[in-house]
Order: structure tokens, then sequence, then C-alpha cells
């Protein structure tokens, strides 16, 4: 929770990027996580229920009883996966992050026990991506980011606060950033030889 409050208390709010927060929880846990970054985030923070248009510069959270998968811009409940009788939520949905955004998903591993997040990043890192990871010495626990950043596929290591600079930067970069499609102004049609 703590890197999640950090994080966000450093992004700005004209990223024009969209956050979610992939949280583990038992089946049976109601999460109270979009509350509390809520009263202190400067963005929108709002649990996903249901099919969920993504909108830049705001915060999603996922909820225990469901994992979140994402599908062009619509995030989308989905059952919950277990891998080896392991529920690796992370990497699930890094997964189809990658698959929906390639070269553009951008992945961040933080705070965490065991290794949920390494295979989403490899993901990521294989479609061309980004993927940062909180810095061993301010995680709490250091599981998560540890596997990740053995795997070879972080590239860049740092505290929450400075991943969020870097994502600030990152956000208008070409290599990310899109700008918004411009209205195309319609053009009268060519005439045809039977209108001269």
């Amino acid at each position: 929770l703590e890197a999640f409050k950090q994080l966000l208390g450093a992004l700005p709010t004209d990223t024009g990027m969209a956050f979610v927060l992939v949280q583990q929880l038992g089946r049976s846990h109601e999460s109270i996580l979009a509350d509390l970054l809520a009263k202190g985030s400067r963005l929108p923070v709002s649990e996903v229920r249901g099919d969920t248009a993504v909108e830049p510069d705001h915060v999603y959270v996922t909820p225990g009883r469901n994992d979140v998968a994402i599908e062009g811009e619509v995030l989308k409940l989905v059952p919950r996966v277990t891998t080896g009788g392991r529920h690796l939520p992370i990497d699930s949905f890094l997964r189809t992050l990658a698959e929906a955004r390639g070269s553009r998903a951008v992945g961040v591993i933080l705070s965490g026990t065991g290794s949920d997040g390494t295979l989403g990043a490899r993901a990521i890192k294989a479609e061309g991506g980004i993927v940062f990871a909180q810095d061993l010495e301010s995680a709490p626990h250091d599981g998560m980011p540890r596997s990740a950043i053995a795997s070879g596929c972080v590239d860049f290591v740092l505290p929450p606060p400075r991943i969020a600079q870097a994502l600030s930067r990152l956000s208008r970069h070409p290599y990310v950033f899109t700008p918004p499609r411009r209205e195309r102004v319609d053009e009268p049609a060519p005439s045809s030889p039977k209108d001269t």
C-alpha cells in the first residue's frame, strides 16, 4: 500500500497515461485499496467492477475476487487464473497488457512477496515495452522486484517517487505517447463528369 501511495502521490495529473494497480488478494477478501488511495490521490481512483473503458489520468484498482485483463482500451473482469496452484494476478494482467499495447506497454513491479510479475515483465519485454521495478532498499517486501530484476527484464530500478517522475517524462516521449487523432475536415467529394 505504501509503495502505491508514494507512486500516486508523485504523479502529475496530466501524463495522459492510465494506471492499473493489480493487488494480490484472497478470493474472499474485499478490497478497500481504491477507497484508501482515493483519499490521497490527485487522480480519480476506482475499482474495476465490470467492462471499463480506460481513460487517461485515471487509476483503476483490481478487485480480489476476479483477475483483470485489458482488451483494446477496455478493462475486463476475468475468472481468477491459477498456475501450478498459485494465483498470479500481476502476471495475468501484464500478459494481456503486452498483447494489447505491444511496444507501448509499461509495467511496474512494486513491493511484494513471491515472484508474481516476473512472467508478465518478460511478456512486456518480448513485445518491446518498458519495465520498472522498485529498488530493493525501499521495498518492505522485496521478493517481487528482486525476482523481476533477476530475470533481466527490468529497464529501470528506482524508488516509487522516482518511478513516477520517469513515467511522467516517458509519457511525453513519442515511444509511448500517441497524440489525439485530429478531426478530419470532410472535403467535398470530387465532382463527376456529369456535374460539369
